[in-house]
């Protein structure tokens, strides 16, 4: 690891992650606060936000900053590519490719396994050895709700109670096996084409994550593995679809199993992609 990506995260394993993270939580909800509009004035100044894609276009109309954070895109804003599986999230490719050995590349120097990102559970991991995984880096500025990259029936949605690190490339390449630490969202779909996993992953003030059919799943952080079943339900959601949000940025992780996605040879490691464009063709 080099010597600067090391110092950079470094205090992040000092600082009480929890309590900021909390902190950024109720800030976030507050609503008629006098600092609301001024927090999402700077916020869209600071990182270049560009509200007129969105659905509500003035900044004065949103009531709490997560209003803001969360909000919607026009009618037709990122048309759906003609491909099997479509980006589920506007961001940047972190890595993407083969899931070797049950094995999954965070940065150089890095993997951790499929099993640990998906909550220890030995069975479902083995569906996904020798598939393929796409790692998306959702940065401040960018459209934070996440889309279905192909129509698919739920399955079950575990909560993995984990660390709060930061997400970003730096700390990527910093801390070992950084998104099956971080706490996370797993969401298992069946699919004309095999399984599929969606994997929410969330960190440093990411105030929660929820989904279309739950609601906010976390908080609350229970500090356990939490899982609800859905397959005695036909709970289907159709591609591009939107499936669930982060309040506040984070990281999606898609998974394919063995012979079933050839990623996108345009995506490369920091390449920005967008919602709707072409994430993976058939094998066959």
């Amino acid at each position: 690891m080099p010597v600067l990506d090391r110092l950079a995260v470094l205090p992040q394993y000092l600082l009480p992650k929890r309590a900021l993270t909390a902190l950024a939580g109720w800030a976030a909800q507050a609503t008629a606060q006098p600092w609301t509009r001024r927090a999402i004035g700077w916020f869209i100044r600071r990182y270049r936000v560009d509200m007129s894609e969105a659905a509500v276009s003035d900044p004065a109309a949103y009531a709490s900053f997560n209003d803001f954070f969360t909000r919607a895109l026009k009618p037709g804003a990122r048309p759906l590519a003609a491909s099997p599986w479509v980006c589920p999230v506007d961001g940047a490719v972190s890595q993407c490719g083969p899931i070797e050995g049950g094995q999954i590349f965070q940065a150089k120097g890095h993997h951790y396994s499929a099993q640990a990102l998906l909550g220890g559970d030995a069975a479902l991991a083995a569906q996904f050895d020798g598939g393929a995984f796409a790692t998306l880096y959702l940065s401040p500025r960018d459209y934070h709700r996440i889309h279905m990259p192909c129509g698919g029936r739920l399955l079950r949605m575990m909560h993995v109670p984990g660390a709060l690190f930061s997400v970003n490339p730096t700390t990527a390449r910093g801390v070992p096996g950084l998104f099956a630490r971080n706490e996370r969202v797993v969401c298992v779909f069946e699919t004309a084409d095999g399984p599929l996993a969606l994997v929410l992953v969330g960190a440093t003030i990411v105030g929660s994550m929820a989904t279309v059919w739950h609601g906010v799943v976390t908080p609350p952080r229970q500090g356990h593995l939490r899982e609800w079943r859905y397959d005695t339900q036909d709970l289907r959601l159709a591609q591009g679809e939107e499936m669930g949000r982060f309040q506040l940025g984070s990281t999606v992780i898609v998974l394919w199993p063995r012979d079933t996605a050839r990623l996108n040879p345009d995506w490369t490691p920091a390449r920005p992609v967008r919602l709707g464009e072409a994430m993976a063709t058939r094998w066959r």
